[in-house]
């Protein structure tokens, strides 16, 4: 009447193909261990006046608030922040731009 019906051998066959192969990625995850942290972004931006900054910006050729923020660790607005007194002091120049980015480059 009613009841579970009897699997086939196929059927038997790919249900624990399945299993094993969920068992692999178990243990592919375990051994992967933790994902790797990011670590946290810096507020206080570099010296805008300091040497060392001022050649770090001298190799890159275009300046813009991501790669400085990537360069530097810092966050975006620190980044942006850091470009405007650069400009202010007269080390690198503004090249276009518009209310999203700008674009920079050094003297």
């Amino acid at each position: 009447m009613g009841g579970k019906k009897k699997l086939s051998l196929k059927q038997i066959e790919r249900t624990q193909d399945k299993k094993d192969a969920e068992d692999k990625e178990k243990k592919k995850k375990e051994k992967a261990g933790a994902p790797k942290e990011r670590k946290p972004s810096s507020v206080v931006p570099p010296d805008a006046k300091s040497d060392k900054t001022i050649g770090e910006l001298k190799k890159m050729h275009v300046l813009t608030p991501y790669s400085v923020a990537s360069r530097f660790n810092i966050r975006m607005s620190a980044a942006k922040d850091l470009l405007d007194q650069l400009q202010g002091n007269g080390t690198i120049t503004f090249v276009s731009g518009n209310h999203n980015i700008k674009i920079y480059r050094v003297d």
